[in-house]
This record gives structure tokens, sequence and C-alpha cells, in this order.
């Protein structure tokens, strides 16, 4: 959302609103660039590139400033400590406490802190009660502790050289050479060089000191040329943006660092920008960009595209790939963060015996405050790399199943009867749909948890008809609570010394949605339980267990407010400033509203849903993010789909964005195109801005509306493989919608193409037309040696590495299917994917070159946690020219409810097998014999029909109502 609405009393009030309705409200397409910082606008950021450029300047050799003092360093239980010397240009030294730690799966992790303010020896400026510590609790909320276990049989030596190499992970196949003078640490893999922290020696921990007011030389001008390394006092003490002033208590803090990527051409993540998959180099030049990727979350509607422009997300976690080998880089800091990216081509010579050159990917990463706390990951592929960060951060969450359904929403649905109207025309079209949204004015007055009674006067009769077709609705509630004595919230948020504070340790007050407000600081403890205890049913009156959240605007978004948030400077719990924490308390936020959900009603314990807009490393645990307040252009469309599959390489792939554009009004086809790029989104919601017309799929007429009714009828028919991505992303923290890369690791050709992608492990590749008036797309088809089936036809495209060019008339979506993979789906339509729970289920049989073909599918309840203790099947099918198709179980544990849930599920079977690529020798063949476990009868036969090809398509044959348990072991046997 992004255009204030308040009707404030009195004349100043009244100026006010008009003041800030004019700094708000603007025309679609212009995002206003001087609410947001750029790095030269940004003290710390241009004194570390500043120091970038110096020493680059410098030539080599230069010596960094910071040293190992070889007598500290010890090792204990798979960490190697020491003490890490800065000695300035005024000859002055201090030490920052290192530990490297080497985890059982070959991650390493390197912290580096400051002694004197972990001591506490420091002093604040302005009598601030602040902390006097670098923030030391990113970890806490970012990772789950199961991949954190040290390796305590590393091995460690130390030469006369001043370098000490530890050999550690599994089977010692990693090393780390640690130089003493300048301090640095390369990591190398099998013996291949991977990574180097401080390669160019860009370590920059900015060290306390006092402030010494130095006096004014007449005639001097006030800012003199800085010369050489000398360091830029001028944003030190304070800093202002905007008319706002930052008092910067405990003076400059920044930590900075190089790391150089040795022959990585192409990294991937840095969520969330508006730009290529692939990232850009950020140092100018033809096709680069000249300013750093910014992290730092904030309210940014109307976005730019292809920018390192920060939004309202942030993941510092960057993957590498090369054939061959994958590495990643977390950067574990709350703080505003700026990544440069660079690189560096070699060329071939005669010492490279007739190789080709190759390039190394240099990356500069600069936070404001805290510790530099950066974790080294080394993989193969870039799977092995996303499991390896799911064991620091945890997996991304399994939703419920009507989460991945279609989500019907806009700005706003404008009363109880409207909403029921529109749930009753969706009936009418023959549309499913799953879940109905109300934004902001469902509130009485922006007031949280309390309805607009003229506009929702009986909210339990709209989620009661909700129900009758397992329906849910999501409503917003924001971190903002509206400042007005009275309202039970605030004044409990008050009375309980809740909120965040400003610098002077008083309630914070800001302007947002309901106008004066206050901000839940959600990293309190007391104020999580105090949010909890508000949303029992009893309490939380209008809403039943089909009623979930939307957590909006928690970057946290303050209207007039530096960079569109709150003061750095403002307080939360245990004394911390929000600088520290900035891009972490939209995750708090999530996180409380997550757990708040689950305790609603004693006994009734569901998974929860929550989308939010604001996130972190960790929010993957909680739920859905959207890519936010995108415009109705075709631009927005295209570039949707990076977005999209770069929240799944940065950790966070139940991401989408809103179908249809939320700013501006989108032609026929343009809404059109965009349902069919949103069924493939792993999150599939439809919004739109208060101001745009209505434009729910059932009013566009035809030709649109069947086609928009049959792209979403897709999505519900491959839910089952969709939810078994999900399945997929929740245990190995795979991607749920896959990039080129990810799928074809080896295939360089396929590295930078971020404009199609594969949904899970299935082998579907889908391409969406993403430009007005095309009627057809080039594809790119990786050297895989398989065929690629079109998923309605069957027209067959040869995978050679080339790009082949697909027919896509309005009415058809670019979806292709790679042989080799068997595809479960559903093929009864419904309103909603809850009326399907008990449906049968389709096996497409996609058959490879070699006539081979497996596939799996995974099914639980859906709803609760019981998967947990082994309610859920999980089958994988395989298909081979000598054995036939099998159902095998892949379920590695019984649970005490494993065999309860199978008695539940016995009934649902599998109705129907086709198969694609079927060989002609079934060409007559009438039936096949199928054996079920625990069948009475041993075997029985099913019939089977084969269909010739020709004119490009594949044969393919099907198999009715073989009759087979979808939790049992059969097998189908077709000679």
């Amino acid at each position: 959302m992004a255009c204030f609405r308040t009707r404030p009393a009195g004349w100043f009030s009244i100026i006010l609103f008009i003041s800030l309705f004019t700094l708000f409200c603007h025309p679609a397409g212009s995002v206003k660039h001087k609410d947001f910082k750029t790095c030269e606008q940004s003290g710390f950021c241009t004194r570390n590139r500043r120091l970038a450029d110096s020493v680059t300047a410098q030539g080599d050799p230069y010596l960094s400033p910071y040293h190992i003092d070889p007598r500290t360093l010890k090792v204990t239980n798979g960490q190697l400590e020491a003490i890490v010397t800065k000695t300035t240009l005024t000859k002055e030294t201090f030490t920052f406490p290192l530990l490297i730690s080497f985890l059982d799966s070959g991650v390493a992790r390197v912290t580096l802190n400051e002694d004197k303010r972990q001591r506490g020896q420091i002093d604040l400026r302005h009598g601030s009660t602040a902390r006097k510590e670098r923030y030391n609790g990113a970890a806490a909320w970012a990772l789950t502790g199961d991949g954190l276990k040290t390796n305590a049989n590393i091995k460690v030596a130390t030469d006369e050289q001043g370098f000490s190499k530890v050999a550690y992970g599994p089977d010692n196949r990693y090393e780390a050479t640690i130089r003493h003078n300048p301090f640095g640490i390369e990591f190398r893999k099998d013996g291949q060089k991977r990574v180097k922290l401080n390669d160019r020696g860009f370590l920059n921990m900015e060290h306390w000191r006092p402030k010494i007011e130095k006096p004014q030389v007449e005639g001097q001008d006030a800012q003199a040329p800085l010369t050489s390394l000398e360091e830029d006092e001028g944003t030190w003490w304070d800093e202002t943006f905007n008319g706002n002033t930052d008092s910067k208590p405990r003076g400059p803090e920044s930590m900075a660092m190089d790391i150089t990527l040795f022959g990585y051409e192409h990294v991937y993540g840095l969520a969330e920008h508006a730009s290529p998959l692939s990232l850009k180099q950020t140092r100018g030049g033809e096709g680069s960009y000249d300013q750093p990727y910014r992290m730092f979350n904030s309210d940014v509607f109307e976005y730019d595209l292809d920018s390192p422009m920060t939004l309202y997300g942030s993941i510092p976690f960057m993957q590498a790939h090369q054939k061959g080998c994958t590495t990643g880089i977390f950067w574990l800091n709350g703080a505003e963060t700026w990544v440069d990216v660079t690189k560096s081509k070699s060329t071939a010579n005669s010492l490279t015996m007739g190789l080709g050159g190759h390039v190394d990917t240099q990356t500069h990463w600069m936070s404001e405050s805290g510790l530099l706390d950066v974790f080294v990951m080394m993989a193969s592929e870039p799977a092995d790399l996303s499991r390896l960060y799911g064991e620091l951060t945890g997996y991304s969450q399994l939703p419920q199943s009507f989460a991945i359904g279609y989500h019907q929403s806009r700005w706003n649905y404008v009363s109880d009867e409207d909403v029921k109207d529109v749930d009753r025309k969706f009936d009418k079209h023959d549309i499913p749909y799953d879940v109905i949204w109300l934004d902001l004015e469902w509130t009485n007055g922006k007031r949280w948890f309390q309805w607009d009674e003229h506009s929702f006067p009986d909210p339990i009769s709209m989620n009661k008809q909700l129900d009758e077709s397992h329906r849910k609705l999501v409503i917003l509630t924001d971190p903002h609570i509206k400042s007005e004595g009275g309202y039970n919230i605030d004044d409990e948020l008050k009375s309980q010394n809740l909120a965040v504070k400003n610098k002077n340790g008083n309630d914070y007050d800001g302007w947002c949605w309901p106008g004066s407000s206050h901000w839940i600081d959600s990293f309190s403890p007391a104020a999580r339980t105090w949010w909890k205890s508000l949303f029992p049913y009893d309490k939380f009156k209008g809403t039943m267990s089909n009623v979930w959240l939307w957590n909006d605007m928690n970057e946290p978004s303050v209207f007039g407010g530096p960079d569109m948030t709150m003061p750095r400077d403002n307080l939360h719990h245990d004394k911390w400033e929000h600088r520290d924490l900035h891009n972490i308390y939209g995750l708090t936020f999530h996180n409380a509203t997550y757990h708040a959900l689950l305790e609603r009603k004693k006994g009734e314990i569901l998974r929860p849903f929550v989308l939010t807009r604001s996130f972190y490393a960790g929010s993957q645990r909680l739920g859905a993010m959207w890519t936010g307040d995108n415009l109705a252009e075709w631009s927005h469309l295209q570039a949707s789909i990076p977005m999209t599959l770069n929240q799944g390489v940065s950790g966070f792939p139940f991401a989408g964005a809103d179908v249809g554009g939320f700013f501006g009004n989108p032609s026929k086809e343009l809404q059109t195109r965009w349902y069919q790029a949103g069924a493939f989104y792993p999150f599939f919601r439809a919004h739109a801005h208060i101001d745009t017309r209505r434009r729910e799929p059932y009013l566009l007429g035809e030709p649109y509306t069947p086609i928009m009714a049959q792209a979403i009828k897709l999505r519900y028919q491959l839910l089952p493989a969709w939810y078994t991505a999900f399945h997929e992303a929740s245990v190995d923290g795979s991607p749920i919608v896959r990039a080129q890369y990810y799928v074809h690791p080896s295939d360089e050709k396929g590295f930078a193409v971020d404009d199609q992608f594969y949904v899970g492990s299935t082998g579907l590749l889908v391409k969406p037309v993403t430009a007005e008036g095309s009627t057809n797309v080039d594809i790119y088809l990786a050297p895989d040696g398989e065929n690629y089936y079109d998923y309605f036809d069957y027209t067959i495209h040869a995978g050679v590495g080339k790009t082949v060019q697909i027919d896509a008339p309005l009415e058809k979506i670019p979806l292709l299917m790679q042989g080799g993979h068997i595809i479960p789906r559903k093929d009864r339509p419904r309103r909603s994917s809850g009326l399907m729970k008990w449906d049968p289920y389709t096996l497409i049989v996609v058959l490879g070159k070699d006539g081979k073909a497996k596939g799996s599918l995974y099914v639980d309840d859906g709803e609760t946690f019981d998967f947990q203790q082994g309610a859920f099947i999980h089958r994988q099918f395989v298909f081979e020219p000598e054995d036939g198709l099998r159902s095998v179980d892949l379920a590695a544990r019984k649970g005490p409810k494993t065999a309860d849930y199978l008695k539940v599920m016995k009934d649902v079977r599998v109705e129907r097998i086709i198969v694609v690529n079927a060989p002609g020798s079934w060409e007559g063949q009438q039936s096949v014999r199928v054996v079920e476990e625990g069948a009475k009868s041993g075997s029985t036969n099913a019939p089977l029909s084969w269909h010739a090809g020709g004119d490009g398509k594949a044969a393919w044959a099907v198999i009715r109502d073989p009759r087979v348990g979808i939790g049992r072991d059969w097998r189908i046997v077709f000679s």
C-alpha cells in the first residue's frame, strides 16, 4: 500500500494531512528517490568505498592494518581463537577478538568483535542509554542451531612464515589458510581455491574513539581535501538526511570486508532487489550499476526495475556458481548493508597451458554496525548449498494446502456482503479459489482487532459462508498501533511498556495509516507474549479457524521518517539501537504473529498462514512473502520472474508478485498473461490498489475470463506436484521454482537465464509470455540429451543446448515436460483445494530417451502438524522398461500417527496413468497387469489404450482406473 488516507481533526491536523497527502500520493510509475539514501548520502558506505578506492590506488603489495598476534592463537573443540590487532596511521593499536568455527557440515564461520565495545569500555554521547556493545543478537533470530555443531577433529598446523592451515569438514576435504599479517583467510575444497576474505585489504572495523573537538583555524576551509588513507570524520558523530538527524551516540562503528570468489562469473542472491538473477557489477561502466546493492528494509512503492535499490526485505546470502562447484557467503548482520560487486577477468597465457581465462567475482560488504559474522559454504552443486544454508537458518515452512491455491485480493472489499458476493460469483463462473483477502478497510478507523461495524456488521456469517466451500479469509494486521486514548490495544501497549522507544526512552510516536502511531517492540519477549493474548477467538471477535493474517508495513514503514522508516537511534528491548537490528524487525513481528496464531484455541493447532512484506534470513520458517507494490505494466510482469527465482536462491522460496500489478489498471491482455504467469508463482495472489478498477477474473468477459479460469484450474490440477515441491523445500531447502542453472548446473549457457524456470523436481518447464502482443516465446533447452514435450499436446522439442520457438497464442501457457519425469496431478475440478482432498490422482509418466522415468508425491492432511508424527504418505514412482511402473515408499521413518493416517487414506487411489512417449510396441495391447500390496486377488488387469503420435507429437498411452491405492506399494506390468 502506498497512499496515505485518514481523517485528522482540527485545522493543524488538516494542514498536516494535506502536507502528508502531497508527500506520499503521487502519480504511478515514479518512485521518490529523494526519500531513500544513495551510497553517497550514507556516511559509512561513502567511507568504506573511499577506503577501498584508496587501498586499490596504493598498488601491490598493500599491507592491511589488521594482523593476528600468533601468541594468542588457541584451538578448542573445532574452534580457532585469536586476537586481531589493528594499527592506525597514528600508530595506535586496537584489538578485535577473532573466532573461527569449523562446522561438521563443512561450513566455516568467521566472527570478529571489538574488544573495547565488547567490554563496555566506551562512553556514549548525548546522555544515551543505548547498549555499548556491537549488536550480537542477529544469530538468535536467523539461526536455528541445527547446523552449528563444530567439528572437534579439525587438524591445525602453524608455520614460521605466518600461516595457520586448518583441515576440516567431511573427510578433511576442506582447507582454510589463515594469513597472520596482513590478516586474511583463503578457503579451498578438494584443493581448489574458492574464497578469500580480505583478499584486497578492505577489512575495516571502525573502532570506538572519543569525539575531540578540533579548533577551526581562521581562513582554513571547513572541509579540507583528504589525503591518501586519512579518515573522513564528517559523518562520524551525527548524520542528517531529509531533515532527520541521527545522533549516533556510539560514534562511527561500521564494519566492512572484501570477499573474492575465484573462478565465478555468476553470483546470485542478496534478496530483495528488482534486478536480474545473475547480479550485475556495481562500480559503473556499460551494463553495470553505479550503486552497491543496498539492504535496508524500506517501504518503496512504485519501485524502479533493473536497480540495486533497496526494497522490503533483506537476505544477506550470496550464491556463486560455476561448472562443478558452488559457493555461498552468508553475511549475518541486521544493520543497513551495502554490497559492491565487481568482476576481474583474466586471459589465457603461456602459464595456463593453453587453457582459457576465467572470471573472479570480487565483493565488498559494508554494514553500519554490529559484528563481522560471515559464513563460508563450499559445495558441488546449488542443491547442496541450499541444504547447508537451510541447516543454518531453517527450511521453508510447509504451509497448509490452501495456501498454495489461488488467492483473491484487493484494497479493499468494502463489506461482508461484498465478500459474499465475490465468493458466489467465483462459483457461478466455475473458477476455483481458496482465499479472499481484506486490506486495511476492514478495521474500525485503523484500529486492529476491531471490525468496522458499518461495513462488516456480521463477519462470522461471512466466514461461515466461506467455510462451506473450505475457503479462508486473510486480514491485514500491521505493527503500528493507533495512538489514541481509550483504544484498549494502545492503552495496553503503553501501560505494559511494550512499545519501541525514542532515543530519550519515551514511547516513539510516528505516522502511519492510523495517523499518530506507536510500534510494537517485537524484540521484547513480553511484547510477543502480549501479542499472542490478543488472538483467541473469544477475544478477537469475528474470527474463526478459517481466518489468517497478513503482516504489511513491517519494515517498519513510517511516513515521513528517514528512509521511510523509524530513526536509527530509537531503542528496542535490551536498549539496542534500531540501527543495529533494523533489517530483522520484520522477521520478529512475523514471528510474533505466527506464534500467536498457534495459540488461538486450546487443542486446535493448525499450521499458521502469515504473509509478510518485510523479511530477513530465517523468515522462510514462518510463511510467505510477496514483492510489494508493483505496477500494472508489462515490465513488472517480466521483473517478477527473476525476483521470484532469486527468493528461492536466497532461501525464502514461498514467494510471488501481485498478479495484475498493484498500481494502475492492466489491459485485458496483460491481466490474462499475468494470470498465466502467476499460476506458476509459489504464492499465487491477485491484488490491486484501492483506486483501481475492479478486476476479478469473471469481470473481463470473452475470451479473457475463460482463459484466466483455465490458468487457475491448471494450478489446481497440478496442486499435488506443487505440494510435493513445497515439501521438498521444507526438508532440504531447495527452491520451489528453480532457475535454469539450478537444474542444469553444468550448462554454462544457462547460468544467466532468468525468464523461465522449473517447478520443483517435476521436470515441468514454464516460460511465461511477458511481452505485449506476443504469440510465441523462445525457450532455452539445456543439452541434457532429453526431449521436452508440450504439456497440452505432447509436441516434441529436443534438448540440445539451443533456443526453440514455441507457439503461445493468448489461450496457451508455454509449458513443457522434461523426459524422464513422473508428474502427479488431480483432474477433477473443484471450487477449492479443500474439496479436492479425497479425489483420485492421475500420474503423467514422461518417458526419457532411455525409456525410464521417476517422480515423487508427498501427501498429508494439509492442515495440522501431524505429519511430524508420521501422518503422511511419501511415494516414489519409478518406470523402467523391464519392470514397468512401481510405487515405492519413501517414508524414512514411521511415527505414532502413521497407521491411522494410512487407514484414512486407504480409499484414495490412482484413477488414471498417462504415458507420454509410449513405446510403439504397445500398439494393439489392450491391458496391463496390476499387482498391489495386500490385494486378495494377487493381480488384476486394467485397460490400456495406445495413441499414435505423428506431426511432431509423441505417442501416448492411457491406463484407466488401475485401482491402486496412493498409500500402498504396487506394480504395473506392461508386457
